[in-house]
């Protein structure tokens, strides 16, 4: 099991503790259903992917799954169906444009920096994305996340300090400076729970900008959970982050461990404070 240290700053208490990892287990009658959705914002045109189980019931919440700097690819894609198995609706948007993807860290660069060089349209299209999901027949508009992975990771949590209509948010493997930098007016319960899991060996993510994080989200008395995997490099929670890593010459690696009890935090979360609410 993996040897993860959490901190969690609720308002202005904290509570450090280890945790231990307990299995998973997905509906075994999931019917999971998934639709490509196009939406504009401006002149751009963005392609997302919708999924949802049709074998439940009524209307449940929703999740926004925001994607790596590479792009919309079938890594999101493959995290939205999974929450979708679990008994969620959710949607990976699109936050480049239909059709921008790459696999290789020069292009997936210039994309993320066109997209940051402008936070005002980043966030019409986060939020864009975010109505595609909150009007989908299935979800309850009232219980909504978004979770990131990477570049998604950094723009969940800044999305979520800015007062995004939004119950948490989680990021994987995402910066933080983002987040940090942000002057959001929103704080306390205006803000949604906000969930970083990192790696304590991720030098894209060195222990002084968590450090910073925790700062500034205990000036505006913030609900946060930090979870650190002190030996998972970045991108851990991507099956192909070893071989990419390996081939790219960068600091990326796959983590099991670390990927099954970071998912395994977030599903508690929403099934447990979000589900039943």
């Amino acid at each position: 099991m993996p040897d993860s240290t959490v901190v969690q700053w609720l308002g202005r208490s904290v509570l450090v503790a280890l945790m231990v990892t307990i299995g998973l287990g997905s509906p075994l009658q999931a019917e999971v259903q998934t639709e490509t959705r196009e939406y504009q914002v401006g002149d751009t045109t963005l392609r997302g992917l919708i999924a949802w189980d049709s074998s439940v019931e009524g209307k449940r919440p929703g999740v926004l799954v925001v994607h790596e700097w590479w792009g919309h690819n079938d890594y999101a894609q493959q995290r939205a169906k999974q929450l979708a198995a679990e008994g969620f609706t959710a949607f990976a948007l699109d936050m480049y444009g239909a059709g921008k993807v790459s696999e290789h860290p020069d292009d997936a660069r210039k994309f993320m920096m066109a997209l940051l060089s402008d936070l005002a349209v980043a966030e019409q299209r986060f939020n864009a994305g975010l109505q595609v999901l909150k009007e989908h027949p299935s979800v309850d508009a009232e219980r909504t996340a978004a979770i990131g992975y990477c570049l998604g990771g950094s723009l969940a949590l800044y999305m979520g300090r800015q007062g995004a209509d939004l119950d948490a948010v989680f990021s994987f493997h995402g910066s933080l400076q983002l987040v940090t930098q942000a002057e959001g007016e929103a704080s306390g319960d205006a803000l949604p729970a906000m969930f970083v899991f990192t790696g304590g060996a991720d030098p894209m993510i060195p222990g002084d900008q968590v450090s910073e994080f925790l700062g500034a989200m205990l000036k505006v008395q913030a609900e946060v959970h930090v979870t650190s995997y002190p030996q998972a490099q970045h991108s851990f929670t991507v099956p192909e982050a070893t071989e990419r890593g390996q081939k790219l010459g960068m600091p990326f690696a796959y983590d099991a461990e670390a990927d099954a009890d970071s998912w395994r935090r977030t599903l508690d979360f929403l099934r447990h404070r979000l589900a039943s609410r």
